[in-house]
């Protein structure tokens, strides 16, 4: 416990699943809304110190040790830690419904994500920069997943018709994404991983993706590459936009060929795009180059340049972004820039804070420039 009285942050995974309008617990255990979260806490709250625990065991008045773990300044200091001292041997954690009723908050922050579709990595790494933020604030962070066979809005609906949120984070980003539409009209702050292009003004954190493809081409270019393919976002997602854009005019630029991969998007299946690769390494004309924007992607492309019997880094050469130090222990020849989702959950969490705290929505938003392809060093 910290010490002013606050709960600690904590992570809460919810599943939603058939969207019958609440939160379902994975094992099936029932359902998770907010009366059920509330009648919880008040059920736990007889097996729990209380209040009137600390009271008794201090010898002071109820409202005199809400003060002190409150660090109120009209307490004393000797009294201030003799409460909070006690309150940590006895494991006393404040009753979130009754914060709820005093305060109208739940002191949430929800991260909502298709767990299906975003690699792992990015997942614990993006959970992790949120935490590291919030740790030291009374918030808590509940990770809300969808699948792919349902609407990305309703989870976000959920939350805010259930007023289970103080605040929302969502990523797979839309230029005309309906779910930060539907926030703003509602005043909800939230923050989005990737940037809308709606004319609308909310906080976001984003990679330059445009600027990442762009480099991509030029650097294959410099070792010699002419025939150049893409395995891209999925379309319909911003950086999708960014990352095709900046690949194009890089190659106008640089005086390459496409080799066309349109089949093909990170989205897809490990063995899909192995598959697919492999055919396209086979034809006469056939890329020199690549650009992936994940790893998860750039192992499959690998696979597939060598089921072909090519050799990596002689016929072809690939860019890879990744957000782990892994792709150099696979393949050497591999060439990285690396996006740090640490970073991207630590932005994303302080934007979130920042618009609840009353801080201008417009002033909540950053961009990262990638860093240099890299080459394996030895």
């Amino acid at each position: 416990m910290r010490p002013d009285g606050e709960e600690p942050c904590h992570i809460v995974i919810e599943a939603i699943v058939g969207w019958s309008g609440g939160c379902y617990a994975p094992d099936g255990a029932g359902r998770m809304d907010r009366d059920q979260t509330e009648k919880d806490d008040e059920a736990s709250a007889h097996e729990r110190p209380t209040l009137k625990t600390l009271a008794f065991m201090t010898g002071l008045g109820v409202t005199t040790v809400s003060r002190a773990l409150k660090d109120a300044p009209e307490i004393g200091a000797e009294t201030r830690r003799r409460v909070q001292l006690v309150a940590r041997q006895i494991g006393y954690r404040p009753n979130r419904a009754g914060v709820r009723l005093r305060t109208g908050k739940t002191n949430v922050i929800s991260l909502v994500l298709n767990t299906e579709r975003e690699i792992m990595s990015f997942v614990s790494d993006i959970i992790y920069g949120v935490s590291e933020v919030i740790a030291d604030t009374p918030y808590h962070l509940i990770v809300t997943p969808y699948s792919r066979s349902q609407d990305p809005l309703d989870p976000v609906k959920y939350l805010v018709e259930s007023g289970s949120a103080d605040g929302v984070i969502i990523s797979r980003t839309q230029p005309n994404d309906p779910r930060a539409r539907y926030m703003l009209e509602r005043g909800i702050p939230f923050a989005t991983h990737g940037r809308t292009d709606m004319g609308l003004v909310h906080p976001y954190h984003d990679f330059d993706n445009y600027a990442f493809a762009a480099e991509a081409v030029r650097h294959l270019a410099s070792v010699g590459r002419r025939r150049l393919a893409l395995v891209a976002p999925p379309v319909g997602l911003t950086y999708y936009d960014h990352t095709v854009n900046g690949f194009a005019d890089a190659l106008s630029e640089v005086d390459a060929s496409e080799v066309p991969f349109n089949a093909v998007s990170i989205d897809q299946s490990i063995d899909q795009i192995r598959t697919r690769t492999a055919q396209l390494m086979r034809r006469d004309v056939r890329p020199d180059g690549f650009v992936s924007s994940a790893a998860a992607a750039t192992l499959a492309i690998v696979a597939g340049i060598e089921d072909a019997g090519l050799k990596l880094g002689r016929d072809v050469d690939v860019v890879s972004k990744q957000s782990s130090e892994l792709l150099h222990l696979f393949r050497r020849e591999l060439l990285i820039v690396n996006e740090d989702f640490r970073l991207a959950g630590t932005e994303l969490a302080r934007a979130v804070l920042g618009w609840i705290g009353g801080a201008a929505p417009g002033s909540l938003q950053t961009v990262v420039k990638p860093g240099d392809v890299v080459a394996y060093q030895g």
